[in-house]
């Protein structure tokens, strides 16, 4: 091997090592970094116009910017995040203190059944009604239980959240000051021709953009209206399960039918047809409308992706890093096709 080939594959393998020991350092905060190059993209229209307006002074303009982001984002975030703690440790207490039984529902929920349902449950052979409700007992104790638990974790380990929020924000300024000049750097620096690292540039920021302001809109809209319904049906915890249905509003076609879908048919079957037929009516009516008429325009088509690959990569990007994988997710998704159209258009050329 050649002097000058052995230099250029050892500058390249220790440009490897570098960079994976630098994503290594960086791995404790990539939430606070990742979400700051999201809202850096999100609110990058705004920077322009404050540059402009300020005569092109960046500084000034990055930080009337970052404290917009605050004031738009942080501060209703940490109000919605403050009232739900409260909420989740109020629920966490009557589990804990037994106010919750599981047992006294099944048994209330039994007495509503018709005597045909029974006998059908009987004919099934799941056994005798004592032994479905000592499961279904169980099983409920037990999800309630978790629920309280998780919930009241979200008003825990304040310190690292203080410390991941200052982060985001030191970045963010930085973003928005030098963000120009860093696509820029990055567009010299890639390896790609200018058109491939042009094109999946782009990609990555459209598919920012409708991902999260389309799946951020639904989530908002879906939680609020879950929210209040459950709030005028005298629902325990309506913010609780407000913002459970928004969380899982993320998730395409399913979403928020998940928790007002079993409320709605508990209501039914402890005899409260009234509440019960009001939020069915309005979960499909409503809710679900919401989902299907804003979800296409603003995430699928923004995306240009299927349903379905929206769906299972939103599903698969919680599953493998938590919340955040409903931005990487699609995104991961997007990018993977946007790299493969590429491959085949460029094996299409003469």
């Amino acid at each position: 091997m050649q002097a000058p080939t052995i230099q250029k594959a050892s500058f390249v393998a220790l440009i490897v090592l570098v960079t994976a020991a630098f994503v290594w350092l960086l791995l404790p905060f990539y939430g606070a970094i990742l979400w700051a190059v999201i809202l850096a993209i999100l609110f990058h229209p705004l920077q322009r116009r404050l540059e402009r307006a300020f005569g092109g002074r960046a500084n000034l303009a990055a930080a009337v910017s970052v404290l917009a982001c605050i004031c738009i984002v942080v501060i209703p975030g940490s109000l919605v995040l403050g009232s739900l703690a409260t909420e989740a440790t109020s629920l966490y207490g009557r589990v804990s203190s037994r106010e919750f039984d599981a047992a006294a529902m099944v048994d209330q929920i039994r007495g509503a059944l018709p005597s045909f349902v029974i006998d059908a449950l009987s004919a099934l052979d799941l056994g005798s009604i004592e032994e479905i409700q000592s499961r279904l007992t169980s099983f409920l104790g037990q999800a309630a239980q978790a629920i309280a638990t998780r919930a009241v974790a979200i008003g825990q380990n304040t310190a690292q959240f203080v410390i991941s929020l200052g982060v985001m924000l030191y970045v963010l300024f930085f973003l928005f000051r030098d963000g120009t000049r860093l696509a820029v750097t990055i567009r010299n620096a890639s390896p790609l021709s200018r058109h491939h690292t042009d094109h999946i540039l782009a990609k990555f920021a459209e598919v920012v953009k409708a991902t999260v302001k389309g799946n951020v809109i639904i989530a908002m809209i879906q939680g609020a209206v879950g929210g209040v319904t459950f709030w005028l049906l005298g629902v325990d915890a309506p913010l609780l399960w407000g913002v459970l249905m928004a969380v899982l509003s993320l998730l395409p076609a399913v979403g928020a039918f998940l928790i007002w879908g079993p409320v709605a048919l508990y209501l039914l079957l402890s005899g409260a047809y009234l509440k019960g037929a009001i939020l069915f009516a309005v979960g499909i009516f409503i809710i679900s409308t919401i989902d299907n008429l804003l979800r296409p325009p603003l995430v699928g088509r923004g995306t240009r992706l299927p349903d379905y690959v929206v769906l299972v990569s939103t599903l698969g990007g919680i599953a493998a890093i938590g919340m955040n994988g409903f931005v990487l997710g699609p995104l991961i998704a997007a990018l993977f096709i946007a790299v493969w159209s590429l491959f085949a258009a460029d094996r299409m050329r003469p």
